[in-house]
């Protein structure tokens, strides 16, 4: 007999359990599930926006309020035997109750939860309450009778498992929320159910795709029962025996190809049905083998090495119910389309939905995936240390059918924190999460999903005897760079592998102008309440070092602060591609933001793409020319052989060429080639006015002698014209003419209309080269506007000379 669920979605209402400052309707304020209380009164009009302004400074009651929500449904008996009511997600501390019978209660907004109902449902109208205690109330008590443990920030998210960042961070602001955050419904069903089934998708030891597949069944009696697999052409019936509630068999799966990342092949995905009696169960997943050489921090599929380059994922809005399937994908095509292999989903954050992992699994981007525990020291004592076993493993077997996923990472930053940042003495013997990172974890990775490598934290050098920044050992992070040297200092040192740094820069003009109502002007207040991060309005300034002048506008200030962030992330980019492979990866701080902020993304908070994105298109992409070291280093992450006649040239700053070298050059697939510089192209005559320029086929780099403060640098000019872009009328191509070299060129049309884009950026043009960009997005009024600064802007506009 078909199991029947019925959604329970419609007709919420949110009351309030203790006095507030708006004024709630008697009969409640209409909520949306999912979702969450904060949108149900941004919706209602009883708050202003948090994202805009600094609303967000008079929102904090919320998080140290209790909620209920309250709904009606009507529900007929039917044949079958048992009902469940069914939450997908409860954010986060929660009693339940069922016409007025307490049905359970849930503190963790990592699982879901299944309620045994049927003998409580009423024929006709039936109740349910779902009554939210405030996150701080149950964190802030549990951190008084645990005692309180160090951290980034002195906000109690040690203390509940929840989205850490909700409680704020140095992008984020402080939103603590509550609600039905995931799906709701209730499920009935007769005889056996299907309980839980676990796929695992990867290659036997003589390379063979198959199939590992863990059945769990809720049973209505105790005999033995019939089961079966069926995935790309094979099946097999297996039994789960009597009195048994589990079963598990492995399935050959000869016809199936390998999946691979989108940088080094196909992504074939195969649907997987499980039958049990007339109930069944239907999923996807793919077939590969994931790897990890620990100390070297190599990460393979398929046996073979993937030179990462990835972006650090955080949650896309603070309010996840509002992330759509399709902002997913779109995210996820800004990443790809800058070169991006993997994707690492930040501690701090959430598993993310399902969305997030058959989206992954499509496009062919690598996922690892912290446990959410982020830059504190966390308890393990009860009732936490359950909820944390309990989330694992439900979290392992939903994920494990995802190809996408190669690498699950105990924390984000922690055992760093434990190590260097003065926490033992401040712990004074009290637990801080190792029992997690090198017992709990490990071992339910290994019970549950022994196909994929497991890794304790980030940064972390392969055992905790060692100091966990080491960079001649597993990840590191790198946050000297922007906290405190220039950016040069990348090239200092040959890292393992980067798995987080990064440079701030604000977010797109059309964005800043949407989120803030004031003038956007040097030292604005409602732009500084933007800025998260300690002393960052100061660092952007610091940081432009002699790489740039310091602005004496807002119209500066946001261009080269823009320009500063794309420069600095490119440079250790290259330097650590250079490396490869002693070097094995980067993951860039970070792809996305969740609201409208300066900070370190390369995709601000309105899915605008930054200068930032289009640097990073360029150093990501599959083939690279990095000079370092007084060489050129030619690299190759590309399948084939990069062969060619490479020609170098020394040039003044007006063209003229200096001096000339050409050399053959063949670089393997996946290889990097050292090309030393010969000196007549190496030394220039006069650092201020010459230029390096290496072509090689298509690609070509230009490298300058010196910082642009100190560079001689002409005023710019140029011949620049704008005419309609394609057959429709929409967009517009603008062509420009360099009549002297012009140093990142840039172009920013949002400035004319939020919904303008532009598909190129950063291009530097010697006297006579001419670029055209296309823009789209909108009808401008006045086209001929894209020509003018500030939406048209290069280096030279700003360089005193």
């Amino acid at each position: 007999m078909t199991p029947r669920h019925l959604p329970l979605h419609d007709g919420w209402t949110l009351h309030a359990g203790t006095p507030v400052p708006v004024g709630l309707p008697t009969g409640g304020v209409p909520a949306a599930v999912p979702g969450c209380v904060h949108t149900d009164l941004l919706s209602a009009g009883l708050i202003d926006d948090p994202y805009l302004d600094d609303n967000e400074k008079r929102l904090g009651w919320i998080g140290r309020t209790d909620w209920t929500y309250r709904n009606e449904f009507t529900w007929s008996a039917d044949e079958h035997a048992s009902t469940d009511l069914c939450f997908d997600g409860l954010d986060t501390v929660a009693t339940i109750l069922l016409n007025g019978t307490e049905i359970g209660s849930t503190a963790n907004q990592h699982r879901s939860y299944r309620f045994p109902v049927r003998p409580l449902l009423r024929e006709g109208l039936n109740t349910l309450v779902v009554r939210f205690t405030a996150p701080y109330t149950y964190a802030e008590a549990l951190r008084d009778k645990l005692g309180d443990r160090p951290g980034a920030y002195t906000e109690p998210y040690p203390f509940i498992r929840k989205m850490a960042c909700n409680f704020g961070w140095d992008w984020g602001p402080t939103l603590v929320t509550s609600g039905i955050w995931r799906p709701v419904g209730l499920e009935s069903w007769t005889g056996p159910r299907i309980a839980e089934v676990k796929v695992i998708g990867d290659l036997d030891g003589d390379g063979v795709p198959r199939l590992a597949l863990t059945l769990d069944v809720e049973r209505a009696g105790d005999g033995p029962l019939e089961a079966s697999v069926e995935v790309a052409g094979e099946r097999a019936v297996f039994t789960v025996p009597a009195g048994e509630n589990r079963a598990a068999v492995t399935l050959a799966v000869p016809g199936a190809e390998r999946w691979w990342p989108h940088s080094h092949g196909e992504q074939p995905l195969y649907d997987v049905t499980v039958r049990l009696g007339d109930k069944a169960w239907s999923g996807r997943t793919g077939f590969r083998r994931a790897g990890l050489e620990h100390e070297a921090f190599r990460i393979s599929v398929n046996d073979e090495p993937v030179f990462v380059r990835g972006v650090n994922w955080i949650p896309d809005d603070c309010f996840p119910a509002r992330v759509t399937r399709q902002r997913i994908s779109d995210r996820f095509d800004q990443a790809i389309a800058m070169g991006v292999n993997l994707i690492r989903v930040w501690g701090g954050g959430l598993y993310e939905s399902d969305d997030f992992y058959e989206l992954a699994d499509e496009k062919g981007l690598l996922v690892w995936q912290d446990f959410p525990f982020a830059c504190a020291a966390y308890p393990e004592e009860q009732p936490l240390y359950d909820e944390v076993a309990a989330e694992v493993r439900e979290n392992l077997v939903r994920l494990a059918p995802h190809p996408s996923l190669v690498l699950w990472c105990g924390n984000n930053e922690n055992l760093e924190g434990h190590a260097d940042w003065g926490w033992q003495e401040k712990l004074e013997g009290r637990s801080w999460g190792h029992a997690y990172y090198h017992e709990l974890l490990p071992a339910l990775c290994a019970e549950t999903d022994p196909s994929r490598p497991y890794w304790p934290g980030s940064p972390y050098s392969g055992s905790p005897e060692l100091p966990p920044n080491d960079p001649a050992r597993g990840t590191v992070h790198l946050w000297e760079v922007w906290n405190r040297v220039d950016y040069r200092a990348y090239a200092d040192t040959a890292h393992r592998f980067v798995a987080e740094f990064g440079f701030q820069g604000p977010p797109a003009y059309a964005t800043l102008r949407r989120a803030i109502s004031g003038p956007l002007g040097l030292g604005a207040p409602l732009i500084a309440h933007h800025q998260k991060a300690e002393d960052g309005d100061a660092k952007l300034l610091r940081g432009l070092g002699d790489h740039l002048p310091q602005p004496t506008s807002f119209d500066d200030w946001h261009w080269l602060t823009q320009l500063n962030q794309a420069r600095a992330v490119a440079f250790g980019i290259r330097h650590f591609r250079s490396n490869s492979p002693y070097c094995m990866g980067a993951i860039v701080w970070q792809l996305n933001d969740c609201w409208p902020v300066v900070s370190w993304a390369a995709v601000d908070g309105d899915g605008r793409r930054k200068p930032l994105w289009y640097a990073l298109r360029s150093v990501y992409a599959d083939r690279l020319m990095a000079v370092r070291d007084g060489s050129l280093h030619l690299v190759n992450d590309s399948a084939r052989l990069w062969e060619g006649t490479l020609r170098l040239t020394r040039r003044s700053l007006d063209g003229a060429v200096l001096a000339e070298e050409t050399v053959v050059v063949g670089t393997a697939a996946r290889g990097v080639t050292r090309v030393p510089l010969p000196p007549s192209v190496a030394e220039p005559a006069d650092s201020t006015r010459e230029v390096l320029v290496a072509e090689l086929g298509e690609l070509r780099a230009v490298e300058f002698y010196e910082e642009d403060t100190r560079l001689a640098l002409p005023p710019a000019r140029y011949h620049a014209t704008v005419t309609q872009g394609d057959e429709s009328g929409i967009g517009y191509r603008v062509t420009v003419t360099a009549r002297t070299l012009l140093r990142d060129l840039a172009l920013f049309p949002d400035r004319l209309d939020p919904a303008a884009e532009v598909d190129d950026m950063l291009v530097t043009l010697l006297p006579g080269e001419s670029a055209v960009f296309h823009v789209t997005g909108a009808v401008l009024k006045d086209p001929e506007a894209l020509l003018a600064r500030p939406v048209l802007r290069c280096v030279n506009d700003t360089v005193d000379v």
